[in-house]
């Protein structure tokens, strides 16, 4: 039986945004796959998720502990980082706490993989290779730097980007390190896996994109859609999706409430910041927690995804696919998904275009219907968890005996 020890950055229950439901996905994926798995994870202050409301069978099976720690930023702490050589967006992940339960369950356990869910988990690399045989793999949620470069490249010249721009090289640069302390890595997308390559990545890679129970998604509740809406539903303390949503609102927004003058725009997720709670503009809605995401989902039409930085797969796109839902996005949002980019989801990248997909869907409820289709189609063909996740278990199993 293959043993593992995942290792994450952020309590994965309730899975209630795209790095939660990556990493709690591929716990149950992994349990349902018949792997022994233990689960290791910084339960933070700014995404605190009780102990209490983990299941009990999934802490049974994962041999589930977390240790609570505060990772969030402070202007004290940003600006005494400028006086070391680490990054900040890294050192704010490293706990002595943790460190030590680390230690404990390595010391207690043989594992045969040890799975780093995301980057600035490999701050424990050095503690794992002292306690541990095991293999070590990234799995790289983003390519953490490359979320960074995109937004600053397309931002203006400030006080604050220049700052970035510092803890960004910082960032690369424990990246590359990184890749050099490491077995292997699982992307989530080929494209990540591209770059890992082009960055001097010489070891094995699987892609493993991020699956879901497509069957829990489709079983309908007794909500009406309201019809000539669109929505925005992402964690809306995370740069690139607030970067969206202000690109929509002042290039596109305009234009599709001038074509179809009865839409509605809803803009949804934790974390709001202020000047989104803030605005006040007509058939604009804001929705600072959604507290059923099924009964979000159902109840509104069509799904725009219209990111203009980031890596890895944003999981709000599979999730979409699987309620059924019809789905406009840019290039960058649909990364990583190789499906048909005009009949299972709409890709636009210019103002003009997005707005008049979107427009051509408000005023086309056939194309709606064909496209939730499609989507609902792709969605079982290819993000079934169990399946995923046997994929993943069979590359790890010919990596141990490689």
């Amino acid at each position: 039986m293959l043993s593992i020890l995942q290792i994450c950055n952020k309590a994965p229950f309730p899975a209630n945004d795209g790095s939660s439901i990556a990493i709690y996905n591929m716990a149950q994926g992994l349990i349902d796959n018949g792997v022994k798995l233990h689960l290791l994870t910084i339960n933070t202050k700014k995404h605190f998720k009780a102990d209490s409301e983990v299941p009990s069978d999934f802490k049974q099976n994962s041999n589930y502990r977390s240790v609570y720690q505060n990772t969030d930023t402070s202007a004290i702490g940003a600006f005494l980082n400028l006086f070391s050589s680490q990054s900040y967006f890294v050192s704010r992940f490293y706990f002595t706490n943790f460190n030590d339960q680390l230690i404990e369950i390595l010391s207690k356990n043989t594992f045969d993989i040890i799975q780093l869910e995301g980057v600035f988990m490999a701050v424990y690399i050095d503690t794992i290779k002292k306690y541990s045989k095991a293999k070590i793999v990234l799995r790289a949620h983003n390519i953490e730097h490359k979320i960074w470069e995109r937004h600053l490249n397309s931002s203006k010249k400030s006080l604050k980007n220049f700052y970035l721009s510092i803890q960004n090289k910082r960032l690369k640069k424990f990246e590359l390190e990184v890749l050099a302390k490491i077995d292997a890595i699982v992307p989530i997308t080929d494209h990540d896996k591209v770059v890992f390559e082009q960055l001097g990545f010489k070891n094995k890679q699987f892609t493993c994109i991020t699956g879901v129970n497509v069957a829990n998604y489709q079983a309908r509740s007794t909500i009406q859609i309201k019809p000539n809406t669109i929505f925005y539903f992402g964690s809306m303390d995370w740069m690139p999706n607030q970067e969206a949503v202000k690109w929509f609102l002042e290039n596109c927004w305009d234009t599709v409430s001038k074509a179809v003058p009865d839409s509605k725009f809803v803009i949804a997720g934790r974390g709001m910041p202020k000047s989104f709670l803030q605005l006040n503009l007509p058939n604009v809605l804001i929705i600072e927690n959604v507290k059923d995401s099924k009964s979000f989902y159902e109840q509104y039409q069509i799904m725009l995804v219209p990111l203009l930085s980031g890596s890895g797969l944003r999981i709000k796109i599979i999730e979409g696919m699987a309620y059924g839902k019809a789905i406009v996005s840019t290039k960058v949002g649909a990364e990583g998904i190789f499906c048909d980019p005009k009949n299972d989801l709409i890709i636009a990248d210019s103002a003009g275009d997005f707005s008049n997909a979107v427009i051509e869907l408000l005023n086309n409820n056939d194309k709606i219907k064909k496209l939730e289709e499609n989507a609902t189609a792709f969605a079982y063909k290819e993000f079934d968890n169990k399946n995923v996740v046997s994929r993943l278990v069979n590359f790890y199993n010919t990596l141990l005996n490689a």
